[in-house]
């Protein structure tokens, strides 16, 4: 990202001008400073933006004009953490000029407590166009998925009734018993639909952890559990936790509220929040319950490994998600990690892409440990 520069070009020996010259005046504003010692000491290039909201938003729409999203979105998170221009975030004019991104939203629900009335609409607006690109993204895929793995859980090879019947997989199943001579097929089994006298198939809870360093995995779990909801086939609750447990289901059908809901940067007590979840689940068998947290417990560790065993045994599909995020797994408690994998619930990290065929997978209660080692050795889209 070095373009050349001041006295000498930069050892480049190549002068910049025009749009070239503006990029890296961008770009030395950010990652001008600290390169040497000398350098620093010279004061030839040091990184900064002026310290107020205008410079700030000026530098923003600098780098909107010169580099594509994906590169501003880079920018965007690099400036926050080295220049530590959070508090700017508070001031309405910086949110109109930044490029909303999954990173940029964990920042704001952070901040949520601390900000101004004046700059909460605009933050809002920032929340409500991330959320929206992630809704277009992922929703369709996830109720695919998880519909079709419903149905398929849902079908029976003994329809007790003729009305039950699933006559077109019952003939593409028994095609090798087709009888030429007699122009006819005799069905040696029948595939039927299950019983619809229940609309709800599955019992799903999400349960979030809400420290700072799960942002990204609040975000996207809380799509998610609004997409859930939208299923009439799921009974979906979402509950955030640190050292307490405030369950948010009733803001499941607006995920922006539902974020606005969260507080992020707490402590860390799973113990209390798997004793919450517990009460939630009325129907076992037919429940699964997601984790997702860097397993850092706070609380009593003994009562929560308990708690697990215990949905586990009760038959509860459960998962663990060290992260729901595009950035892998991050730092968590490797401990814990291996005590639940020894009670038969693998911990592992999740890309959002991924979710929708995981809890797939969770619906039809196949083995979350070899799912997870198979998406592992696949590589990524190009």
């Amino acid at each position: 990202m070095v373009l050349g520069g001041e006295g000498g070009a930069d050892g480049t020996g190549v002068a910049l001008e025009g749009d070239e010259a503006r990029m890296d005046a961008a770009l030395e504003k950010l990652y001008g400073g600290g390169r040497d010692e000398a350098r620093g000491r010279a004061g030839r290039r040091s990184a900064g933006l002026g310290d107020s909201a205008p410079s700030v938003a000026r530098w923003l729409g600098d780098i909107r004009s010169y580099f594509p999203s994906t590169v501003v979105q880079v920018m965007q998170k690099d400036a926050i953490e080295r220049l530590n221009l959070t508090r700017l975030l508070l001031e309405p004019e910086m949110l109109d000029a930044v490029e909303p991104d999954v990173h940029l939203v964990g920042t704001l629900l952070s901040l949520n407590q601390v900000m101004p009335d004046r700059a909460r609409e605009s933050a809002r607006t920032v929340v409500r166009t991330v959320v929206q690109e992630l809704e277009r993204r992922l929703a369709q895929r996830t109720r695919s998925a998880i519909g079709g793995a419903l149905d398929r859980s849902a079908r029976v090879l003994r329809p007790r009734r003729l009305a039950d019947v699933d006559w077109e997989r019952t003939i593409r199943t028994n095609l090798r018993h087709y009888l030429p001579d007699h122009r006819t097929l005799v069905p040696e089994r029948l595939v039927g639909y299950g019983r619809r006298q229940q609309a709800v198939k599955r019992d799903v809870v999400l349960c979030i952890d809400q420290s700072g360093s799960m942002a990204a995995s609040v975000v996207y779990a809380s799509v998610f559990g609004a997409v859930l909801a939208s299923m009439r086939s799921l009974r979906t609750s979402l509950v955030v936790f640190d050292t307490a447990v405030v369950d948010l289901t009733e803001q499941l059908h607006d995920p922006v509220e539902l974020l606005f809901g969260t507080q992020l940067g707490g402590g860390t007590d799973i113990n209390r929040a798997l004793a919450y979840c517990q009460g939630l689940i009325t129907r076992p068998n037919d429940s699964i319950f997601v984790l997702i947290s860097d397993l850092y417990e706070g609380g009593v560790r003994a009562e929560m490994l308990q708690r697990v065993a215990a949905l586990t045994a009760a038959g509860v599909q459960v998962v663990v998600l060290l992260a729901l995020s595009d950035e892998g797994a991050p730092s968590y408690d490797h401990e814990n990690a291996a005590a639940l994998a020894a009670l038969g619930v693998p911990a592992f990290a999740c890309t959002p892409d991924a979710f929708p065929d995981l809890m797939a997978a969770a619906v039809e209660r196949r083995d979350l440990k070899e799912w997870s080692e198979r998406q592992a050795e696949t590589p990524p889209p190009p």
